[in-house]
C-alpha cells in the first residue's frame, strides 16, 4: 500500500463505454445488480465522493438503501460554489456532510456542513490534495463515485487503489465516455490494470487493481 488509505473508483457503463445518453440521461445505465453493488461499496467505506456536476445532474442521496450497512460521509467537490443548499445530499440525517471548495468560493451551506478549503489550479482541485484533506479528517476508506470526469481525474493522478467498472448489457451508441485520460502515442504506454471479472446477473463487474501506480498522499500516514 502507498499509505494507509484505500481509495476505490467506481462507475457503471454500457457495453460501448458510455455513462449516459447525449442528453445526459443516466437513470439507470446499470440494473439492480449493479446498483446493489454500488450500495455495498458505500456501506464499506468511510466517505463517498462526487463532483458537483454529478450532484447537479442527478441530485443523489448517497445513502445505503439497497443493502444493510452504515451510511458513509458524503463529500462534494465544488471549487466554484455551484451546489444549491437544497441538494439532497446536504440533508441533515446525522451523517457527516462535507464540501471541498476553494478560498474564493462563496457558497452558502446549511448548518452542520463542513467546508474544506483546498487550493486550486485552473479551476480544478488536485485529487491528491482532496485525499490529504479527507485523511486529516479521519477518513481512510474512500469511494470516488463519480461522475466520469471526477473518476478520470483521480485515475490520471494515480490516486486510486482499485477501479470497479460495472458493465450493463446495453449499447447507447453515443454520449459521454466513462473515462477520459491524457492521450498516449503507443499502446505499450497504456496503464496496465490486472483485474478480476465477476458476473452479477446479466451485468459484469471488472475489479481492476491499480495499486502499482497509486501515489502516497500527503498526510495520509498521520494518525488521527
Amino acid at each position: 500500500m502507498a499509505d494507509d488509505l484505500v481509495v476505490i473508483g467506481q462507475y457503471g457503463q454500457s457495453i460501448d463505454a458510455r455513462v449516459a445518453t447525449v442528453t445526459g440521461h443516466s437513470h439507470y445505465v446499470n440494473g439492480e445488480a449493479g446498483l446493489a453493488h454500488l450500495h455495498r461499496l458505500r456501506a464499506l467505506v468511510d466517505a463517498v465522493v462526487i463532483g458537483v456536476g454529478t450532484a447537479l445532474a442527478d441530485d443523489p442521496q448517497l445513502t445505503v438503501r439497497r443493502v444493510t450497512g452504515p451510511n458513509p460521509a458524503r463529500v462534494v467537490i465544488d471549487p466554484n460554489g455551484r451546489l444549491p443548499v437544497t441538494a439532497r445530499l446536504l440533508d441533515d440525517d446525522g451523517i457527516r456532510r462535507l464540501l471541498v471548495t476553494t478560498a474564493t468560493s462563496r457558497s452558502k451551506l446549511p448548518p452542520g456542513v463542513e467546508r474544506i478549503v483546498v487550493p486550486s489550479a485552473d479551476g480544478e482541485i488536485a485529487p491528491a490534495a482532496i485525499l490529504a484533506a479527507l485523511s486529516e479528517r479521519g477518513f481512510r476508506r474512500i469511494l470516488i463515485e463519480g461522475g466520469a470526469h471526477t473518476v478520470s481525474r483521480f485515475l490520471a493522478a494515480g490516486c486510486l487503489d482499485r477501479l470497479h467498472v460495472v458493465i450493463a448489457p446495453i449499447i447507447l451508441g453515443s454520449g459521454p465516455s466513462s473515462v477520459t485520460l491524457p492521450p498516449i502515442a503507443r499502446v505499450d504506454q497504456a496503464l496496465r490494470a490486472p483485474m478480476r471479472v465477476h458476473a452479477m446477473g446479466d451485468e459484469v463487474l471488472l475489479d481492476c487493481d491499480l495499486g502499482a501506480q497509486r501515489i502516497a498522499v500527503g498526510t495520509a500516514k498521520k494518525s488521527t
